[in-house]
């Protein structure tokens, strides 16, 4: 039987011309450095519905969709025919829109604390300046997050990403003395951690859902936990539901475990599939960025940057949180049970020799390895075989024609189906035998 990678190349001749020319233009050959994956990744032609279509016409059921950000799948018909019209009418102002006030009015019933609302167009830029505001409220300079937390490339933030957790992930950060790291679902050691640093936290930045580092819920206790400190010493808390707002029901999540966050940065699902970052936050807090009200040494300064609030953008996430108000019920409970029935499905395939996290509509394996029995936070997924999780995605890919981005979490979209759930199961049932 022909090996996965001698399959892969077969099938895949223009896509390995085309990226031997991406390499001599682009870092690493591509433009987000999660995005390559060995020998080489497929240059995609198109995209519809739950399909990817690379340049020699290989057809992929995407598990990927867009960094989880297209819930409705690849060009959703009905986002699509709003888009189109906004074009005709133009897709850039520079000016405030009124697409742009329809879309807060949207998010702001849908999001308690999104009392002032500010967009910027990634959600590197809404946790870096969610990160000064929590400094500029308190007069403080510590910045809390987890062991394994991804909250894209700001310079505030690249800490303690990857595992041993204890050093930097990048040269030319500034601000690595003023961040600590505490480790997920583990209240008592975060919070002496947090404890010893408390006359100087400005606060906390939580993921509900861990989605880089696993796929790993927190626990409802946890978040409690850590709200009620951080409260108590005056510091913010900040919820990224970046990967979760919108996701699981229409809102976000913490709205669900009695939480009581300052600022929730959101992105992805609710850009409808065009760039978005957004924070969200209590006017209290908001209005420390008020440029007429505070003077320039009282204030957190922060933009949103040339093609912020762009009527596209504003377009696409109005339709498509109209679309998810009206159709929530459908939506997330035929999204939430195909989640369900996968992870049910790879536990019983996989049985004793992974550990599948998730919740909702996203489903993680991990190969067990190095005593790990358990995931439940990143030092246990990043204990586990990542080079098999890899290799099954890659053989997924290759035979199978069913795209994961190797090494990364699964996600469900409304136009997946159960023969879907069948298909990925019965691969990965011959991947486990093999």
């Amino acid at each position: 039987m022909s090996s996965a990678l001698d399959i892969y190349k077969k099938h895949t001749k223009k896509s390995s011309k085309l990226f031997e020319r991406s390499k001599k233009l682009h870092i690493n050959g591509v433009s987000h450095n999660i995005r390559f994956f060995e020998p080489y990744p497929f240059v995609t032609k198109s995209a519809r519905g739950k399909y990817l279509i690379d340049v020699d016409d290989n057809k992929y059921t995407d598990y990927w969709m867009g960094h989880w950000s297209l819930i409705l799948g690849h060009a959703a018909p009905k986002i699509a025919d709003k888009v189109k019209k906004q074009v005709n009418n133009c897709w850039m102002h520079g000016t405030v829109n009124e697409n742009t006030i329809d879309f807060s009015e949207v998010i702001q019933k849908a999001v308690p604390v999104a009392e002032k609302i500010r967009y910027v167009s990634t959600g590197t830029e809404a946790t870096m300046y969610a990160t000064r505001i929590a400094r500029a409220k308190t007069g403080k300079k510590i910045i809390a997050k987890i062991d394994g937390g991804w909250h894209g490339y700001t310079s505030d933030l690249l800490k303690s990403v990857n595992y041993p957790f204890d050093q930097s992930e990048s040269a030319g950060l500034t601000d690595e003395r003023n961040i600590v790291s505490i480790p997920y679902n583990d209240l008592e050691k975060s919070i002496a951690i947090l404890e010893s640093v408390k006359n100087d936290l400005a606060g906390v930045i939580i993921e509900p859902v861990l989605g880089g580092a696993g796929c790993i819920p927190a626990t409802k206790e946890y978040l409690i936990g850590i709200q009620e400190f951080i409260h108590r010493v005056n510091a913010l808390y900040i919820l990224d539901e970046i990967v979760t707002g919108f996701r699981f029901r229409f809102g976000c999540l913490y709205n669900t475990m009695e939480l009581d966050p300052d600022i929730v940065t959101l992105g992805k699902i609710v850009g409808g599939g065009f760039p978005i970052g957004v924070i969200c936050g209590k006017d209290e807090v908001i209005k420390i960025t008020d440029t007429n009200a505070n003077k320039r040494l009282d204030r957190s300064y922060i933009g949103g940057g040339t093609f912020s609030a762009n009527p596209m953008t504003m377009t696409s996430g109005r339709t498509m949180l109209k679309f998810l108000k009206k159709n929530s019920g459908p939506v997330y409970k035929k999204i939430g049970r195909l989640g369900e029935e996968v992870r049910k499905g790879l536990a019983k395939t996989f049985q004793d020799k992974a550990v599948i996290t998730g919740m909702g509509s996203l489903f993680m394996p991990h190969f067990l390895a190095n005593g790990v029995t358990r995931v439940t936070n990143a030092e246990e997924a990043s204990k586990c075989d990542i080079e098999t999780l890899k290799r099954y995605h890659f053989e997924l890919i290759a035979r199978d024609g069913i795209f994961f981005l190797p090494g990364k979490l699964g996600a469900m979209s409304y136009v997946h189906s159960e023969s879907d759930v069948k298909n990925l199961l019965e691969a990965s049932k011959k991947f486990a035998v093999s």
